[in-house]
C-alpha cells in the first residue's frame, strides 16, 4: 500500500510530466470546411510543428482543394495569371504544400511542417463554365489568412 504523501508525490510528478511534455508539442489538427465560396478553419492561430489541415468539402457543388502558402502578403493580394489562379511560384509566395482536388461530402488531409509565420490557405481551382467564361474560387473568395505561432 502506497502511503498519502507518496500517493500525493507520484501524482505531482506525473502532472509535471505530463505538463512539460504538452509545453514542448507544437502542431496539431486543423478543422477546415471548404464551400462555395469560403475557406473556414475551425481555428485561425495554431503552435508551430507539425500541422494537419483535415477539410471538408461542405460543396454544396463544386471540387475544392486546399494549398497553403506562407506570405506576408495581403490574403487578396497573392500574384495571379488572367485566370484569376494563384501563381504558386510567384513573387512573395513559398508555396508549403496542398490537399489536392476533391468531391463535396468527401473530407481529405495533409500534415506540413509550419515555422512561425504568416500563412493563407487557398482554393486555386479554375473551372471552364458552361457559357465559356472561367470561374476562380479564389477570386470568388477561397482564402482566408492563417497565422502559425
Amino acid at each position: 500500500m502506497i502511503s498519502p504523501t507518496r500517493s500525493a508525490r507520484l501524482l505531482g510528478s506525473i502532472a509535471l510530466a505530463a505538463g512539460l511534455t504538452g509545453c514542448g508539442a507544437g502542431g496539431g489538427t486543423v478543422s477546415v470546411g471548404l464551400q462555395e465560396w469560403a475557406i473556414v478553419p475551425a481555428v485561425a492561430t495554431i503552435q508551430h510543428g507539425k500541422v494537419t489541415f483535415s477539410a471538408k468539402n461542405d460543396g454544396p457543388e463544386d471540387a475544392h482543394e486546399l494549398v497553403v502558402f506562407r506570405t506576408d502578403l495581403g490574403v487578396r493580394d497573392l500574384p495571379k495569371n488572367a485566370e484569376g489562379k494563384v501563381d504558386e511560384e510567384g513573387a512573395g509566395l513559398t508555396t508549403i504544400g496542398e490537399i489536392e482536388e476533391f468531391d463535396p461530402g468527401k473530407t481529405a488531409s495533409a500534415t506540413f511542417d509550419l515555422a512561425p509565420g504568416r500563412y493563407v490557405l487557398v482554393c486555386n481551382i479554375v473551372q471552364d463554365e458552361p457559357d465559356g467564361t472561367k470561374e476562380s474560387h479564389y477570386i470568388m473568395g477561397m482564402s482566408t489568412e492563417f497565422t502559425v505561432k
